[in-house]
């Protein structure tokens, strides 16, 4: 059987930056594939701590791959779809919730005025831009990608999460890809509830969780040269590595 490999982030510069069509057997795991991928000791040091999406949703070491999956590698996010549009929203949630990535300016003012209800007592807004320096480095310019259809998904099931878990009546999450200027707004979580504490519990939560879950990364770009920013690390059940995953199978 054959599976399509999606490398995104720094794992491009080892894997290509192109997707990849690898053969394996019938009934080969998502860790038989990063056995075969990890091939040098070099690259199954850069696969170390990665997580899987098969088919745009998380996937374990044991999970059983079929023929035509798409895999993608997926190194920590730094909040970080083929074939999606530059400007992608999903509000099949209802009013309750919105998600977007885009890669046109976000006016947070709409987003902010969006949020507002009769019933709400409180909007929390969390407002992520775009420094001029990093790590004492002068920052230039920030380029944003995504594995798209995954992480839009992910943004879903948070803003449902956060519903779930506070008080709140309304989330929205929009993030921007492309290049970014200082100054840009990156991240913006808007929060609607009757009370501010439960506003304020869940914007934190809900941007904490994005940085290390969902599939979104951040290339910097300094006056003396460009890198991938480390991500924060995935929570232990969705990080695999060749090893690991070898063990678990």
């Amino acid at each position: 059987m054959r599976v399509r490999v999606l490398p995104f982030g720094i794992l491009k510069e080892w894997f290509g930056s192109d997707a990849a069509t690898v053969e394996l057997p019938q009934g080969a795991t998502v860790a038989d594939l990063l056995e075969r991928l990890g091939g040098s000791a070099d690259r199954a040091g850069c696969l170390r701590g990665i997580a899987v999406g098969v088919n745009a949703g998380f996937a374990t070491a044991s999970h059983v791959l079929e023929d035509g999956d798409e895999v993608a590698l997926l190194p920590p996010v730094s909040g970080g779809g083929a074939g999606l549009p530059a400007n992608v929203s999903d509000e099949s949630c209802g009013s309750a919730s919105e998600v977007r990535l885009t890669r046109e300016r976000i006016d947070a003012a709409k987003f902010v005025e969006l949020a507002k209800a009769a019933e709400d007592g409180a909007v929390v807004v969390f407002d992520g831009i775009v420094r001029n320096n990093t790590r004492g480095r002068r920052t230039l310019y920030l380029e944003y990608e995504a594995y798209e259809k995954m992480a839009l998904r992910q943004m879903q099931e948070l803003a449902a999460q956060a519903r779930e878990r506070f008080a709140i009546r309304r989330a929205a999450i929009v993030h921007r890809l492309g290049r970014l200027e200082i100054g840009e707004t990156s991240v913006l979580i808007v929060v609607s509830a009757a009370h501010r504490a439960a506003a304020f519990d869940a914007s934190r939560w809900l941007i904490d969780t994005l940085k290390q879950t969902v599939p979104i990364w951040k290339k910097e770009f300094f006056a003396d040269g460009a890198v991938w920013a480390p991500g924060e690390p995935f929570p232990a059940p969705l990080a695999v590595c060749p090893a690991e995953a070898a063990k678990n199978a």
